[in-house]
């Protein structure tokens, strides 16, 4: 029945979907209080009181998950067809083959499904998965996302095996930097002046002299005419910044280019099971020291 209805919730426009999401955001956000004091607390964290950022913020959550049956049961040509404008570093998409390895890092900004699937279509990826927390959703989700030149890896060290195979054979990888790691997976890190427990894995592969590492996102475009994907190259690390900070400082700066679309109702600062939260200062050290 989900798929049935996933399928047939494929063929309405894009549009609607997006109007039909704005109110789904809206109604999530009245309903649960947790959701709404992380959107709320985040948002003014990053310096956002007004509620004009507010307000589309929710409205654009709706439209994230809205959009997944257009994302996931059209045609692969069609869903990358969704793309309409490439800004930014577009040499990222003109790879030559046999040319370096690319690390593609997409935050919970705007459409980050579309981000894999459209560099499919210029190049094999590998991308990390983690399963949702409803089972029912995972065989829908990998069935839309597994598509040509698109190879879903587990987000566990066998995952990442798979992932540096890939860069190995000279692919593509791509993989969401502001998830939250399980223990072990990260460390404490200022992500909008707050210690985040942020993956090392990004700024270790992005500190390889052969990978090239990109931030990218699809922004959504007004009244679903569909996604202007944005490209940037992650910046040179500053004197005595580790990986993982450089990394978080990218997405800051990513994130502000369209605060909106943002995923602010993620629990970005939450403590996975395990790990030990930081004393006061211990994360600022941390990244000047690694």
């Amino acid at each position: 029945m989900p798929r049935a209805l996933m399928r047939l919730a494929a063929r309405l426009p894009l549009s609607f979907l997006h109007a039909a999401g704005a109110l789904l955001g809206w109604m999530i956000y009245l309903a649960s209080p947790t959701y709404r004091r992380h959107l709320r607390e985040n948002l003014v964290l990053a310096g956002y009181r007004d509620r004009g950022t507010r307000r589309a913020a929710i409205a654009e959550a709706g439209k994230m998950l809205a959009e997944f049956p257009a994302l996931w049961f059209r045609p692969h040509a069609e869903v990358a067809a969704l793309v309409r404008a490439l800004e930014g570093d577009t040499g990222a998409w003109a790879r030559p083959r046999g040319g370096a390895p690319i690390v593609f890092l997409s935050p919970h900004q705007g459409c980050f499904e579309v981000t894999s699937l459209y560099a499919a279509t210029r190049m094999p990826i590998t991308v990390l998965y983690r399963p949702p927390k409803l089972a029912w959703l995972d065989p829908l989700m990998r069935e839309g996302r597994e598509r040509t030149n698109v190879r879903l890896a587990p987000a566990d060290r066998s995952g990442v095996r798979e992932v540096l195979a890939a860069l190995k054979r000279g692919e593509a990888a791509g993989f969401l930097p502001d998830q939250v790691p399980g223990v072990g997976e990260g460390e404490w890190v200022e992500h909008f002046g707050k210690p985040a427990y942020t993956m090392t894995l990004a700024g270790r592969l992005a500190a390889r002299p052969e990978v090239e590492c990109y931030l990218v996102f699809a922004r959504r475009l007004p009244r679903g005419a569909g996604y202007a994907l944005v490209v940037r190259a992650l910046p040179d690390a500053l004197p005595g910044e580790s990986a993982t900070r450089r990394v978080n400082r990218a997405l800051e700066s990513l994130v502000r280019e369209c605060p909106e679309q943002y995923l602010w109702g993620y629990n970005r600062y939450k403590t996975p099971r395990g790990a030990r939260k930081p004393l006061a200062g211990e994360s600022q050290r941390a990244g000047a020291d690694r």
